[in-house]
């Protein structure tokens, strides 16, 4: 792949990494807002369950606590997986970068003349360069999905609250 053409992939890389970080902080912004409305709602329920305990609404008094663990748990579950998929991406390139280093430094010490090792230096270090560029990019949008995925459960369902308690 030629420098323009993984120039302009790693353009519309960063263009859809910068989309994603845009959505997330909308939904977070959305999340925040449904939040207090579902905290109003139910201040306003245990208030009319304290003022009258006959009529204390048990079943809503139930989910307050049961559907913000599943959906801790839904999003705990999310960044574990993201965060070992990351792990496991970021050994197996640290793995083949030492691999590319050691082949880059044999090869400097076999050659013939200064105007060979430097031509090797400089192919390595652009090299790595690219690599190292490729990678960051690769994880930064990964962290972005990751933060994304683990924000959904609690979003969707604090939205979803929201809408059910305004009846």
């Amino acid at each position: 792949m030629t420098h323009i053409k993984k120039a302009a992939r790693n353009g519309r890389r960063l263009a859809r990494n910068n989309q994603s970080a845009a959505d997330t902080a909308v939904a977070g912004g959305e999340m925040l807002q449904a939040s207090g409305e579902v905290i109003s709602a139910r201040l306003e329920i245990m208030a009319a369950g304290l003022a009258n305990p006959g009529k204390t609404d048990l079943v809503e008094m139930a989910l307050m606590s049961s559907e913000k663990v599943a959906a801790m748990s839904a999003s705990a579950s999310t960044v574990t997986r993201n965060f070992g998929d990351l792990s496991d991406r970021m050994a197996r390139s640290a793995a083949n970068e030492m691999h590319l280093a050691s082949r880059a430094a044999s090869a400097m010490a076999s050659a013939g003349d200064p105007a060979t090792l430097a031509t090797l230096q400089y192919n390595y270090a652009v090299g790595w360069w690219g690599r190292a560029t490729g990678q960051m990019l690769t994880l930064n949008t990964e962290l972005l999905k990751a933060q994304a995925q683990a924000l959904d459960p609690i979003h969707r369902t604090a939205v979803a609250n929201a809408k059910r308690l305004k009846r």
